[in-house]
């Protein structure tokens, strides 16, 4: 006889243990998944080093079938997002779950009730936990992640789906090959439009200058919350959230594909792709019960010894309003991309854009990339909400 499901707030720390070490069940015989460093881990779930537990509240939550745990959830309140778009919302996130429809029902319902009971109309997700971290369900091209990209089995649409949850928002990821690019002679004609449109508009470019990396960080950090304030969801990084992804990103930064764009010589607007460290991770592959320095002398040998990355995503780019109608979004794009291909890269990973961006993704396709994976966020009422589920969505003004 098959035990019930049980959900259950992970209090002790032989749960937190398990709840910690799940995914590396669930994606056991999954090639395509890309574990992330135990340490880096530990400080996603640490609600005292992670600064977005600065402004949230929420609970960690895991089902079990007697003493086996079988699924995963966290239920939280993202009080700024709140403030920030006036919503009256909560959230799902670090959902992972074996293909059992019953265990994915009872841990969905289970923060739904929490988010409900505090008084919130609706919850949304998966997010882990911040349009600045991993963000989405991905519900098509199930082949290795990118860095900082979520990665699920298929059967994670079909359960949340089941549970009545609907679609809110689609993020898409575009994709180019080198040499698909180069030999189609694209660029050439791009070169010539985009030194018609930095002539026309006064705009310069430059890449970040690694010996005053400091001072472009800097210049970084006050361009992204000002480029990104306004789109959907976005809600702007405190100042400890902007210092950790400086910081993070820093360890895989190339200064030779980042470039800063001016308009009569006031900074206005960023591209800052990343090589795509999940490739040494995949061949590292972190997990429980391996020193991570051990791990790390594995991915010391795939990244520096012997390099092994070709692929290069880039998460981070911005223009800020008042520049947008002078083109410097398609100039940056231009530039990022011809560093991207000018070096021993290959693959291009742009991602991921609101699918109501029409503009960048107008400007992405003028360049030869293709839409190759789709990330989806999904919300449903919660019981104590008489509003339905449409009212509820957001808009959807890029």
């Amino acid at each position: 006889m098959v035990a019930p499901v049980s959900v259950r707030k992970i209090e002790s720390k032989r749960d937190f243990k398990a709840f910690f070490e799940f995914p590396w069940t669930v994606y056991k015989n999954d090639p395509n998944w890309v574990p992330t460093l135990l340490s880096m881990r530990r400080s996603l779930l640490d609600k005292n080093k992670n600064a977005a537990w600065d402004y949230m509240e929420g609970e960690y939550f895991a089902a079990w079938r007697g003493d086996q745990i079988v699924g995963t959830i966290t239920a939280f309140i993202n009080h700024r997002h709140n403030e920030f778009h006036h919503e009256n919302i909560g959230w799902f996130g670090t959902f992972e779950v074996f293909d059992d429809e019953e265990a994915a029902s009872a841990l969905l319902d289970t923060a739904l009730q929490w988010v409900g009971e505090r008084g919130y109309e609706a919850m949304r997700g998966p997010a882990s936990f911040t349009t600045h971290e991993e963000i989405g369900l991905l519900v098509s091209n199930f082949s290795r992640p990118v860095l900082l990209m979520p990665y699920n089995p298929p059967y994670y649409q079909r359960l949340i789906e089941n549970a009545g949850f609907e679609k809110v928002m689609d993020l898409n990821s575009f994709y180019l090959n080198r040499e698909g690019a180069l030999n189609s002679g694209l660029f050439t004609r791009l070169e010539k439009l985009t030194n018609g449109i930095m002539k026309r508009s006064n705009i310069t470019v430059r890449q970040a200058d690694p010996k005053n990396l400091k001072a472009d960080f800097a210049m970084f950090k006050d361009l992204y919350n000002a480029a990104w304030e306004k789109n959907w969801g976005f809600v702007p990084m405190t100042e400890r959230e902007l210092e950790a992804t400086v910081q993070s990103l820093g360890q895989f930064f190339d200064p030779k594909l980042a470039h800063f764009a001016f308009v009569d010589g006031n900074p206005a607007g960023f591209v800052l792709p990343i090589p795509d460290f999940n490739q040494v991770l995949h061949r590292a592959y972190p997990r429980p019960g391996v020193p991570e320095w051990w791990t790390l002398l594995k991915a010391l040998y795939y990244w520096k010894i012997n390099p092994i990355i070709d692929w290069v995503r880039t998460p981070l780019f911005g223009v800020k309003e008042e520049y947008r109608n002078k083109g410097v979004d398609a100039v940056l794009l231009y530039y990022g991309l011809k560093a991207i291909l000018a070096g021993r890269y290959r693959h291009s990973d742009s991602g991921w854009i609101l699918e109501v961006n029409d503009k960048v993704i107008r400007v992405l396709k003028s360049m030869g990339t293709e839409c190759y994976k789709t990330h989806r966020l999904y919300q449903k009422a919660t019981p104590a909400s008489a509003v339905p589920n449409d009212v509820k969505a957001p808009s959807t003004t890029a």
